[in-house]
């Protein structure tokens, strides 16, 4: 670069002047292309429960999953990534309904790849939905720490990864942060020939404050309760482990990686994107949706314009695609 231009023979002004030359300059750019909608889903019909700390965000039952997946596909988002909401009666200590063929997730993926086969459904890997302790793994009954078992945890979520892809689950996404848990899914798929099943690893998940709305509107903060999750999701006081992490993920078989959160997170965003080059994901989440749309309700912000200024700052970091809750608003906003 050259540092040597000066005033007033360099005028930086003169190509942000007029629309036209901003936009022949404009460096990075954001189309619903770059978005994914994650969605919480419920059993029964006809449902809709209002999600009390994210705003403008419904549990649904599948019959209105389907509404809004043909929405989605209206917009030109290209996937729906699927959260559970497990009734309390199903959660157990071995989280045994994470890999039940006739479960909740298994039939709400069938039914979207039937009627919409061409939108691309994601589907979370993890057991807290389904674990009566809210944690991501399985836990020793007598371990007073309840410390989640690394290896005994991967057999549930591989259990759990291919009953999802035999439903016909176009990504599967292990959120868990296990030890090798991406090599273990990838070859519990490719023994079951389902060879283009895809994995997006949640690579640099962090410990992070930013999730509560989302385990109000999962179900799983009162099983959690005063628990935490840092024994296996990452401090977020590091910035080099999350190179570890990605690197790992890659060698094990994942075609893609996900930083989780965002915002607070772009530099890491930006050095995985750096040092590996590869389909690189942003998860927008809960918190930082809250805190938004509580702005914008207020009228503190512009919620179109802050939104939209949000994503793009994910796309200037480096991320491929950015999981939101606002992917559908954006969409719209992006169309019109």
């Amino acid at each position: 670069m050259n540092f040597n231009a000066s005033f007033p023979g360099t005028r930086m002004r003169r190509m942000r002047r007029d629309d036209f030359s901003r936009r022949l300059i404009r460096e990075s750019a954001l189309t619903a292309d770059d978005l994914i909608y994650p969605v919480f889903v419920l059993e029964g019909s006809k449902r809709i429960e209002l999600v009390s700390s994210m705003p403008g965000v419904e549990r649904q039952s599948l019959d209105r999953v389907l509404r809004t997946a043909e929405r989605a596909l209206e917009l030109g988002v290209p996937a729906l990534a699927l959260f559970p909401v497990i009734d309390v009666a199903f959660k157990t200590p071995g989280a045994e309904e994470a890999y039940n063929p006739e479960g909740l997730v298994p039939r709400v993926v069938t039914a979207l790849k039937k009627e919409f086969p061409e939108l691309g459904i994601i589907t979370d890997v993890a057991l807290d939905p389904y674990t009566s302790h809210g944690q991501d793994g399985l836990i020793d009954a007598d371990d007073p720490r309840g410390y989640v078992l690394n290896d005994q945890t991967l057999d549930v979520l591989a259990r759990q990864a291919l009953v999802h892809a035999q439903a016909g689950a176009d990504v599967v996404a292990p959120s868990d942060m296990m030890d090798g848990r991406v090599a273990r899914i990838r070859a519990e798929l490719d023994a079951a020939t389902l060879i283009h099943t895809r994995i997006l690893a949640y690579s640099a998940k962090y410990a992070s404050s930013f999730y509560g709305p989302f385990r109000d509107a999962l179900g799983s903060s009162a099983s959690l309760g005063k628990g935490n999750k840092t024994t296996y999701q990452m401090d977020p006081a590091n910035s080099d482990e999350a190179l570890r992490e990605v690197a790992l993920d890659l060698a094990e078989g994942a075609d893609m990686v996900m930083i989780k959160p965002g915002m607070p997170y772009l530099d890491i965003v930006r050095r995985v994107k750096d040092e590996f080059k590869v389909p690189t994901y942003a998860y927008q989440v809960s918190g930082e949706y809250a805190m938004l749309k509580a702005a914008a309700q207020n009228g503190w912000l512009d919620e179109k314009a802050c939104v939209l200024e949000s994503m793009l700052a994910f796309k200037r970091a480096g991320a491929d695609g950015i999981l939101s809750y606002f992917a559908l608003d954006a969409a719209a906003w992006l169309k019109g």
